[in-house]
């Protein structure tokens, strides 16, 4: 896909603060710090649409990301931030549960997990609950970059058995390396076009 002009649209915590219409949105989970704001950018050939953070927890609301008036990135605040409040984790739970459970324009989940590091008990309760929720879903390992190339086959395969995918798709990324960009956006273009 040649994205020509994505825009931050708006951030979100309720249903009526969503954008309005029937675009798709795909969805990107993960916890905070696995580099979900570099993956949008990464995808969109952009530096800094999707604002990347050293401090985990940034993103606290549900950024909607237009691209072209064809689909939204949807990025959910990330979760197992320790130095959230309690208060704070609950609340954001909660709305991105309503998002989840109620927004009928999601037509894919992009599971984000760290290449480098068994899937969290906080992976595990998110990939569930995708599974559960029935959600359309795709496995993204992140960070393939800290690897050495020829142990990245390998290390998706461990986290493929891990969590016991079988019939989803799960795929390398690096934000660093650009070079497993085409293979998602083909997966992508599957879901927006089929």
């Amino acid at each position: 896909m040649v994205v020509k002009n994505p825009k931050f649209e708006i951030s979100a915590v309720g249903p009526n603060q969503y954008p309005k219409g029937e675009l798709p949105e795909i969805v990107l989970v993960g916890k905070s710090n696995v580099g979900k704001s570099s993956f949008i950018n990464t995808m969109l050939n952009r530096k800094n649409l999707a604002r990347t953070s050293n401090t985990p927890g940034k993103t606290r609301q549900i950024n909607f990301y237009n691209i072209d008036d064809i689909f939204y990135f949807v990025d959910l605040p990330g979760y197992g931030f320790s130095k959230m409040s309690k208060q704070e984790k609950i609340t954001s739970g909660k709305y991105i549960e309503e998002y989840l459970e109620k927004r009928e324009n999601i037509v894919l989940v992009l599971h984000l997990l760290d290449i480098r590091h068994k899937p969290t008990a906080d992976d595990f309760l998110m990939y569930d609950y995708i599974l559960r929720a029935n959600l359309p879903f795709m496995v993204i390992t992140n960070k393939a970059d800290k690897i050495a190339v020829t142990k990245v086959e390998a290390e998706v395969e461990k986290i493929k058995n891990f969590l016991g995918i079988s019939y989803s798709t799960i795929l390398p990324f690096s934000a660093e390396r650009k070079i497993y960009t085409d293979k998602i956006w083909e997966e992508i273009d599957k879901v927006l076009y089929n």
